[in-house]
């Protein structure tokens, strides 16, 4: 096939290859544009109306669930949340691959949730194609404090709390505590008979 035009690293590219990269850079756009929108819904000061906005653009958002003001997202349409589960400011939350986020799961403030990341070793850093996405699961009853940041592939399991500004690379277990960077267990949570609810959360937040 004859090669018509060369890409940023000087290597040609045939007609089928500049099609489908002018077809994904197309649909990068729609998302981004998409996302600059829910990005602005986010100032607004209604749970109500930031939920619909949020709704419309893909996320499934659990009945009693929330996500306080000024939250970042990538990609709206993998992540699922559970029902009774509070998010707080500032959060991001990375939808390039699924996120799913469990019920009466308490995520607080600035905590920064990714499931894509570049592969280190590729020759061409910046590729789309070099990208690794892998799924990040929050299950029920688990709180995340302030600041964690919480890395692709990751698992938290039922009841484990993360403490304020861990970076977690690795699954949690149940009921355990973790702390530091990276993320190691500090303790356990001693009741395993979870059934509380979060309630409603504060308004013009």
């Amino acid at each position: 096939m004859r090669k018509i035009m060369k890409d940023k690293t000087g290597r040609s590219l045939g007609f089928d290859e500049i099609f489908s990269r002018t077809t994904l850079r197309i649909r990068t756009i729609i998302t981004e544009i998409e996302v600059y929108i829910i990005h602005l819904a986010g100032s607004i000061p209604s749970h109500y109306v930031r939920r619909f906005f949020y709704r419309a653009a893909g996320i499934k958002i659990g009945t009693g669930s929330t996500i306080h003001m000024y939250a970042r997202f990538y990609n709206p349409h993998n992540i699922v949340i559970g029902q009774d589960t509070i998010i707080g400011e500032q959060v991001v939350l990375d939808g390039r691959a699924k996120l799913l986020i469990g019920n009466h799961t308490d995520i607080a403030s600035q905590v920064m949730i990714y499931n894509s990341e570049h592969n280190i070793e590729s020759t061409n850093f910046a590729s789309i194609e070099e990208v690794i996405n892998e799924p990040v699961v929050i299950e029920d009853y688990v709180f995340i404090g302030p600041r964690t940041i919480i890395l692709p592939g990751v698992t938290i399991r039922r009841g484990a709390i993360v403490g304020a500004g861990a970076v977690v690379t690795k699954d949690v277990p149940s009921f355990s505590i973790v702390g530091g960077v990276p993320a190691k267990q500090i303790g356990e949570r001693k009741n395993k008979n979870l059934n509380y609810r979060l309630g409603r959360a504060a308004w013009f937040r």
